[in-house]
């Protein structure tokens, strides 16, 4: 088997797949391979299994902007994202180029060969491999894939019934008539809470803070009437362009108007839930897009706790105990079955340790370059989505972007390209540190660093970004070397 490529993606999940088609559709005939430490195309959406798991992001924007998602669901469920997946690989050919079962622990830029080392090791057969390429895209995501956040709960041992952390959920878990309680305010909590509330004889979010939550339809009516009479491609690009536009306009207005958008938030909630509901229960102590909105379809955790099959109680955890978990306001919560909706832990290249020429090379203590690159770097890639939109936009542009300079690389005779800067302050600011959410807050220091002003600041806009990142790629702070 071919081991040397001149181009390696690791990662066949939405950020690599996409990678690799913008390669098929950039490259005649690119020498590349895609590196998959699991059996299966998908990524995220082979991981995680738990009921009701859904994008929550509209397909629309979450989809690629060269294969149209054609559902009606403006939230589509795990599977048929993974199957959007698996057909895009087909179409393109990317199926062909991916080697599963190869989990990379290790990167060494060779200067004197002017390539990537990556040590893997075969799942399948237990044995340690070498491959080579000239250019590296990590396309990992930026969680642990091994295991979620998990606090040290005071009892955990003592309960007696189950407990089930959404990363890890088991296939044969009976929960009809079972009391449930999902510990969790964020995106999966509120995806299982109304997923499992038919089938529980009652079910509880139990949360510390409260998320912003907003409702959208779960299906696209404006997409599915102009059908009617405009072909798909069409359709895709005016909804696609509603869609961005109202993404971003609600993180302006949030930034600019917090207190508005906040009363307008609740508001809706309220509505659902009746003028008699406590709203405390959905009112953050922080503004709107300080942390990602969350949505739901068609209102539908709102109804099960308005038809009595599920409720939020918002209190701090004291212990767990044999039967349920004890909260320090005094109230004890009955449970079967306890759901640790407790969140992702951040983890930078999906483990892989980065060494050029043997030493270690920390991305923690470099900055990003166009969100893309990474300063100091040769030859290397980290696609990276949005968070305050959909996670796909950026990386069409990211992926279109990298394709383009290893195209610019070889019509130059160029082996290597490094983004170097020596009058940028690196400040103490990650990718992400827009956001204060707790996996943020805890996993800050693993991720890479920004600057004081482009190219070195992440701006979070796709506006801004898609302007940057289509324009030539010859730039003062690329070094092109022989």
């Amino acid at each position: 088997m071919n081991t040397n490529f001149d181009v390696i993606i690791i990662g066949a999940g939405v950020s690599g797949i996409g990678m690799a088609c913008h390669l098929e559709k950039e490259f005649d005939n690119l020498n590349y391979a895609v590196l998959e430490r699991r059996k299966a195309i998908g990524g995220t959406w082979d991981l995680f299994n738990y009921p009701g798991i859904r994008s929550d992001s509209d397909m629309l924007t979450f989809g690629f902007d060269f294969r149209p998602w054609n559902g009606d669901k403006t939230l589509a469920d795990g599977p048929s994202i993974k199957q959007y997946l698996i057909d895009t690989a087909s179409e393109f050919n990317v199926d062909e180029k991916i080697i599963f079962e190869t989990k990379v622990t290790r990167a060494n830029w060779n200067s004197a060969n002017k390539i990537w080392e990556i040590t893997v090791d075969d799942l399948a057969t237990g044995n340690t491999q070498t491959y080579t390429s000239n250019f590296l895209i990590a396309a990992s995501g930026y969680y642990n894939h091994d295991n979620g956040y998990l606090p040290k709960f005071k009892g955990y041992e003592t309960f007696k019934g189950t407990i089930v952390h959404p990363q890890h959920w088991p296939k044969d878990l009976n929960y009809e008539n079972k009391r449930v309680v999902v510990i969790g305010s964020g995106a999966t909590a509120i995806t299982i809470v109304p997923s499992m509330a038919d089938k529980t004889s009652h079910i509880t979010m139990l949360q510390r803070s409260p998320t912003y939550i907003y409702s959208v339809p779960s299906v696209d009516k404006l997409a599915v009437k102009l059908r009617s009479f405009l072909s798909e491609k069409t359709v895709y690009k005016i909804a696609r362009y509603r869609n961005v536009f109202l993404q971003q306009t609600i993180f302006k207005l949030s930034k600019k108007y917090p207190e508005r958008i906040q009363k307008f938030l609740l508001s809706k909630i309220q509505r659902q839930l009746g003028v008699n509901y406590d709203m405390k229960h959905f009112t953050p102590n922080y503004n709107p897009w300080d942390q990602r909105l969350a949505a739901v379809p068609d209102n539908d955790l709102f109804k099960a706790i308005r038809n009595g099959k599920a409720s939020v109680v918002t209190d701090h955890i004291e212990s767990f105990t044999e039967n349920g978990i004890q909260l320090k306001s005094g109230d004890h919560l009955d449970a079967d079955i306890i759901i640790t909706a407790t969140g992702l832990q951040l983890q930078v290249l999906g483990g892989m340790k980065l060494h050029i020429d043997n030493e270690p090379h920390q991305l923690n203590q470099k900055m990003t370059y166009k969100s893309v690159l990474a300063q100091d770097t040769p030859n290397f890639a980290y696609l990276f989505g949005y968070t305050n939109a959909s996670w796909t936009l950026k990386i069409n542009i990211a992926a279109s972007y990298v394709a383009r300079l290893i195209k610019e690389m070889r019509n130059r005779n160029s082996s290597t390209i490094i983004p170097r800067t020596s009058d940028e302050s690196n400040l103490d600011e990650s990718v992400l540190d827009s956001l204060n959410s707790g996996y943020v807050k805890r996993g800050s220091n693993a991720l890479p660093r920004q600057g004081k002003k482009l190219p070195w600041r992440v701006l979070h806009n796709y506006k801004k970004d898609k302007k940057i990142l289509k324009k030539p790629v010859e730039d003062q702070y690329l070094e092109w070397i022989p």
